[in-house]
C-alpha cells in the first residue's frame, strides 16, 4: 500500500508542476547549436516565459525565443541587439547602436565581420548570437518580426551545473 501511495504522490506532483508551467506561461526548450555559447551550451535545457511580452516588448539584451522559418521550421534563441528605430552597424565585430559602441560582456567568441548600418523597422528586432563566430542570426537573414517572438528565455534548468538566470 505504501508503494502505491508514493507513486500516486509522484504523479500528482508531476501534474501540479505541469499545471504551474501552463499557468505561468513557461515553456521548456532544448538548445541545439553553439550560437549562444558560452552563456547557453548546446543540449542545455531552458525555460521560456511565453507571457513575458504580453504587456511589453523585448528590450536590448533580452534573450528571446522565436519561430524561424527561413532555413527550416524551428525555434531559435538569440540576444536582442536592436529594437524598432535603432540604427545598428557592425565594424570589424564591434557593434554600434545609433552611433554609440555597445559593451557586450557576454561575447567571448567574437569575429571580425562588418555589416552596413541598418535601421530596425517597426515591429521587428535585430538579434545576434553571443558566439558571433558561430551564429546564424540577423546578419544573415535580417530582422525578426515581433509576430514570430515566442517569449523570453529566462533560466537554464539542465544540466544542474548550469542552472541559473539567462540575463
Amino acid at each position: 500500500m505504501r508503494l502505491r501511495s508514493a507513486a500516486n504522490l509522484a504523479w500528482q506532483l508531476a501534474l501540479l508542476v505541469l499545471i504551474l508551467y501552463a499557468a505561468l506561461g513557461l515553456r521548456p526548450g532544448q538548445i541545439s547549436g553553439f550560437s549562444m555559447e558560452p552563456r547557453i551550451d548546446s543540449e542545455e535545457y531552458i525555460l521560456i516565459n511565453a507571457l513575458a511580452y504580453w504587456h511589453g516588448t523585448p528590450a536590448r539584451g533580452d534573450i528571446i525565443a522565436f519561430r524561424h522559418e527561413r532555413s527550416a521550421p524551428s525555434v531559435y534563441v538569440k540576444r536582442v541587439i536592436g529594437v524598432p528605430g535603432d540604427r545598428v552597424s557592425i565594424d570589424r565585430g564591434v557593434v554600434s547602436i545609433n552611433g554609440a559602441t555597445i559593451a557586450e560582456p557576454y561575447v567571448r567568441f567574437g569575429d571580425r565581420r562588418s555589416e552596413a548600418a541598418v535601421t530596425v523597422p517597426a515591429m521587428s528586432y535585430y538579434v545576434l548570437g553571443d558566439n558571433r563566430a558561430n551564429s546564424d542570426d540577423s546578419r544573415v537573414w535580417g530582422f525578426v518580426p515581433s509576430s514570430d517572438v515566442i517569449g523570453r528565455a529566462i533560466v537554464a534548468v539542465w544540466p544542474p551545473s548550469h542552472v541559473g538566470s539567462l540575463r
